[in-house]
């Protein structure tokens, strides 16, 4: 898997080196997911066994899932977190930051807005965004209104066998499957001290086998039941409409990198008529 000499951990020094071997476009190609229907609670478990960081193993973890065979695909497979048990009208907004080229910039008003409104939300940053962005990083990781969530080393769709997802290739198989969550995993640790709760793949594509990885690695996969700007090419109609579909328990996929987009806009229409409908924001559980 790796020579004697080199650990997976000194690979992850590279950062956007790697990265740009895994992939060969960012969430603008991917177009964010097709679908925003409503899906129901996971029918997996929302919390993975969550061991402490000193105990995790990321070559072990690939070596226990190495030749083993998918049987699902997609962005709701078993075990995936699109929903949650909410308490009244609670519902979950979260941002996706893909990185790589074109994808490296940030929608200041958004994040101003939702700091403004005091709406808590869970954002994604792929590393590749952290490398181009780290003091901005950092300052959001300070924020208790943001939790980081992990979007993945290179931006790939989760899958042991290469799968494809909107032409983005995926991890080849386990070991590169645990790469992808483990390099962003330890960048986001050093920026905010901790080990992050919640990873999403990138196009939101995962296989059952990688589903598995994750949770192995100690973190979250995460989907999403409204899919409001399809990759950042949602016009700000089509978002605030999307959203307002919403419904108790929900999770939003939008995203924060695209601030020439109709995300911003839809985002600031559609979440203050959300508030007046009686719903509360809340992060991930």
């Amino acid at each position: 898997m790796l020579d004697a000499g080199l650990s997976r951990r000194g690979l992850f020094a590279a950062g956007a080196a790697l990265a740009a071997s895994f992939v060969t476009a960012g969430c603008g190609v991917a177009n964010g997911n097709s679908s925003d229907r409503i899906l129901e609670p996971p029918r997996g478990s929302a919390t993975p066994a969550r061991l402490p960081l000193s105990t995790v193993n990321p070559d072990a973890v690939a070596a226990k899932f190495a030749g083993q065979s998918p049987k699902a695909w997609g962005t709701d497979v078993d075990g995936i977190l699109t929903g949650f048990n909410a308490a009244g009208k609670q519902f979950a907004v979260t941002f996706d930051a893909c990185g790589g080229p074109g994808n490296n910039d940030i929608d200041e008003n958004l994040l101003a807005f939702l700091q403004a409104q005091q709406i808590p939300a869970t954002l994604f940053l792929n590393k590749r965004w952290i490398d181009a962005n780290p003091a901005r990083a950092g300052q959001l990781a300070a924020n208790p209104l943001f939790e980081i969530g992990n979007h993945g080393t290179a931006h790939c769709p989760l899958s042991v066998t290469g799968r494809a997802a909107y032409e983005i290739k995926g991890t080849a198989n386990a070991a590169a499957a645990v790469d992808e969550v483990w390099g962003n995993h330890q960048r986001i640790t050093a920026l905010t001290g901790h080990a992050p709760r919640f990873f999403r793949a990138g196009t939101a594509h995962y296989d059952d086998v990688a589903v598995a990885i994750v949770k192995e690695l100690g973190e979250t996969p995460v989907g999403y039941s409204v899919n409001a700007d399809f990759g950042a090419t949602a016009s700000s109609n089509q978002v605030q409409s999307n959203m307002m579909a919403a419904k108790a328990g929900g999770i939003s996929l939008a995203h924060m990198h695209r601030p020439k987009s109709g995300t911003g806009a839809g985002m600031l229409a559609a979440l203050p008529a959300l508030k007046a409908n009686g719903f509360q924001f809340v992060h991930l559980p």
